[in-house]
């Protein structure tokens, strides 16, 4: 049954007696006031969350209604409240709602339509306090406890991440594949001023040119074929919050000189208009690659990389991170086995010792494929060395045996022989890979006598 309090205020003393038994054998509790001065007392007087709903009269003596409607909404502007009215002042209900009440119901009415609009206006304020909780939480700073970590070096990383996340620099994520640079983009956005506007990402590499300008800026219907409507781009559904761009090394120069107008001049431009829109982002961008080599080469820009350098973030590798190795292993086998309804809590030392032993070429991303997998073939309460496929991939100390002595020429001859193999023959490619210009490796192939097929 319903604990929920509710306030009634009419200036006849039958409605309040009436509607009093009515909702007490609802299991609501009530309070009921004969005027609007004594009502707005009780209110001013009580605490936010004593009472759940006001059921109220738009016409009394000594208050008008819409005045006392008015003064309980600034008083408590989350109570839901529902009208009660006469035929002959409809119009001074409508009014009501304009003001903010929930709904209203027209004298004489039936005890199951009054029961109704109650129990929708409550559930309703439930819908909302469940809404604004879930916000709440969601919108909490990510703090140590959410990112697994135990080694000092990934300490000082971590606290870097909190230090600048409550400034609006734009911020640059280094590190290898895996390494969880979206994690801590995401650290960054929800422990910074924006943390209540949206948070979007973008894999910069997963995507065609064609495709990502349309991800990022939108589009109008009919700039491209297929565009069959207006879209919004992550720009504009990121205005206010962060947009973190992954893999930024792989977008290609014109999409860069795009991006550098939206960082300077904050609008954009979507597909196919001739209107400016405003954008106020911060960026948040990561790469695997040397950016400062991509600028020397001249496959991204230089004003780009300074835009989105300003504080830059280096993420140590899995390898250079071994403490941190059996709380990640500990933290996935909870997961998996939660996922999976299995019983497995814990690894062997055996095991963990071979975790620990391990490189990690994928980093985080390959450690927690292969607890997965663990997990799936996992028979017993403890992992085991068995169900880890990374002994096979321990690297074998090669024996020793006689080197063949063998010229520069020769050498350069294979070499030459191979990659040409390799590409297929495809000339410029390969002298792409050799580092030598097309004209130098027709000479080679006529120096070597090296067969091309026809």
């Amino acid at each position: 049954m319903p604990q929920e309090k509710i306030l009634i205020c009419d200036d006849e003393q039958g409605i309040l007696t009436y509607l009093k038994k009515l909702l007490q054998s609802q299991g609501y509790q009530v309070e009921t006031f004969l005027g609007g001065r004594e009502l707005l007392r009780r209110v001013e007087e009580g605490e936010t969350g004593d009472a759940d709903l006001l059921l109220q009269d738009v016409r009394m003596p000594d208050m008008d209604g819409i005045s006392v409607l008015k003064k309980v909404k600034r008083l408590r502007a989350e109570l839901p409240v529902v009208i009660m009215t006469a035929f002959g002042t409809i119009d001074a209900a409508v009014e009501t709602i304009k003001l903010g009440a929930y709904d209203y119901v027209t004298k004489p009415f039936p005890k199951e339509k009054i029961l109704s609009v109650i129990k929708n206006a409550l559930e309703k304020e439930q819908l909302i306090q469940e809404n604004r909780a879930l916000k709440k939480e969601l919108g909490k700073p990510i703090l140590q406890e959410s990112i697994i970590f135990r080694s000092s070096v990934f300490r000082e990383t971590f606290e870097l991440t909190l230090q600048v996340a409550a400034s609006e620099a734009n911020i640059l994520v280094l590190g290898e594949s895996g390494t969880g640079k979206e994690l801590i983009a995401g650290a960054i956005h929800y422990n910074s001023p924006r943390k209540e506007r949206r948070f979007l990402s973008i894999n910069c590499a997963a995507l065609t040119e064609t495709l990502l300008e349309s991800q990022l800026f939108g589009h109008v219907r009919g700039a491209f074929t297929g565009a069959i409507s207006t879209q919004k781009g992550l720009l504009e559904e990121a205005d206010g919050g962060t947009l973190f761009m992954d893999e930024i090394g792989d977008m290609s120069l014109p999409i860069q000189a795009k991006l550098l107008r939206v960082i300077q001049e904050r609008d954009f431009i979507p597909v196919g208009a001739t209107r400016p829109k405003s954008a106020n982002i911060r960026f948040v961008a990561a790469t695997n690659k040397n950016l400062e080599r991509e600028v020397a080469e001249g496959r991204f820009r230089e004003d780009l990389y300074y835009r989105l350098n300003v504080i830059n973030i280096p993420l140590p590798p899995l390898r250079d991170r071994k403490d941190d190795i059996e709380p990640l292993a500990l933290h996935f086998l909870k997961k998996y086995s939660v996922r999976m309804k299995k019983e497995v809590t814990g690894v062997t030392p055996e095991a963990l010792a071979l975790l620990i032993g391990y490189d990690w070429p994928g980093n985080i991303r390959e450690l927690e494929n292969v607890m997965e997998r663990a997990i799936i073939l996992a028979r017993n309460e403890q992992l085991t060395p068995k169900e880890l496929p990374i002994w096979r991939k321990q690297p074998e100390v090669p024996a020793k045996r006689d080197v063949e002595l063998v010229s520069l020429e020769n050498i350069e001859r294979e070499h030459i022989e191979r990659t040409l193999a390799n590409t297929g023959y495809h000339k410029s490619r390969s002298a792409e890979i050799l580092g030598i210009s097309r004209k130098t490796l027709d000479r080679k192939i006529a120096e070597y006598s090296l067969h091309i097929p026809a």
